[in-house]
């Protein structure tokens, strides 16, 4: 099935720009559910917030689950400080030297929304000795409110908590040279792959019967906790690129193993010689520091055979990049996988 690259970008635009750290997801499960009933598919949202599509195959004798998460990195006010700034935690584990500067939104729940910025406690270097050594770890950083605050009771006034989600500045950008360049591509790069397959499935037939879930909480943990049964479980999420590794930004990566141990053998190198039959431009790849839905769904008890796919992605977890041919080689690595020929 050919990818289309302009609905991906459609897509990527309105999808790359809704605000879901995890926790915050109910807003993008939403638009997500309207997406799909706007291209003939019926959806069911779980209490835990996953969205499922069930799409009947050829063939029932195995069941067939993809996924891909919505949840991404994002803050919280931890506390208002007497100067009126606000101190952060962290939701899951965004680079936070990356941070420093960048424009944010606090929302209250009210609904209110805030505009401010992420800046060191040291924040000019005519002022502060150490505004350039000062570590920007969570705990040197704070939100400078764009608002008429002197203190923590100005803040409380306008109806800022501690808990309220800061959100931060994803911005997306499409370049001439076909780079994406923006936060949280993981994982909503390959979000944004699965609706444009969706999209365009029509009549092509998937060869079994599957369930494409879009799951939240992956980013802290338990995202594929709640699935249901499955023969075989590929998920789709980002590619590692750096140091050691093969993946790239313009292949998809196929992980063999990461911080949790070895992918399911068989299904992976079933996968592989998928990726070879049609030159698919692909690498195999260890990913050391960095864990799945995979992980998540196993440690829930969940009967399956795993394998995990994505787009190459330059600096992960910080201002992430990757290339249009690295989307397009991963959709086409997963019609391979479950489209009938």
């Amino acid at each position: 099935m050919k990818f289309n690259k302009e609905d991906y970008i459609k897509i990527a635009q309105k999808i790359f720009n809704f605000d879901s750290p995890s926790g915050y997801t109910k807003g993008i499960v939403q638009e997500i559910q309207s997406l799909l009933k706007s291209y003939g598919y019926a959806s069911t949202i779980t209490n835990k917030g996953t969205l499922k599509v069930f799409i009947k195959g050829k063939n029932s004798s195995k069941k067939i689950a993809i996924a891909s998460h919505v949840d991404t990195l994002g803050m919280m006010v931890r506390s208002i400080k007497d100067n009126g700034s606000l101190s952060l935690t962290k939701i899951g584990s965004p680079s936070t030297p990356t941070l420093d500067g960048e424009y944010v939104r606090v929302v209250t729940r009210e609904g209110k929304i805030y505009e401010g910025t992420i800046l060191s406690t040291s924040s000019s270097v005519h002022v502060y000795e150490d505004a350039e050594k000062l570590p920007r770890d969570v705990d040197h950083l704070e939100v400078r409110l764009d608002e008429k605050v002197n203190n923590a009771q100005d803040v409380v006034n306008l109806g800022i908590q501690n808990g309220d989600y800061v959100f931060i500045n994803p911005k997306f950008e499409y370049t001439k040279s076909e780079f994406i360049k923006s936060r949280f591509i993981d994982d909503k790069g390959c979000v944004c792959i699965l609706l444009t397959f969706l999209k365009n499935l029509e009549m092509h037939p998937l060869k079994y019967d599957t369930t494409f879930y879009f799951t939240v909480y992956e980013e802290i943990g338990h995202g594929a906790s709640s699935l249901d049964p499955m023969d075989e479980f590929l998920v789709l999420d980002m590619g590692c690129v750096g140091k050691d590794l093969k993946g790239n930004e313009y292949a998809v990566s196929i992980c063999a193993k990461d911080s949790s141990g070895p992918y399911d053998y068989d299904f992976t190198t079933q996968i592989i010689n998928l990726a070879k039959e049609k030159h698919i431009n692909y690498v195999v790849d260890i990913f050391p520091y960095y864990s799945s839905d995979i992980r998540t769904a196993r440690d829930a008890g969940l009967d399956f055979k795993g394998a995990l796919i994505g787009p190459g992605v330059h600096a992960s977890h910080g201002m992430e990049r990757t290339h249009i041919e690295a989307i397009m080689n991963t959709y086409q690595l997963l019609c391979a996988y479950i489209l009938e020929d």
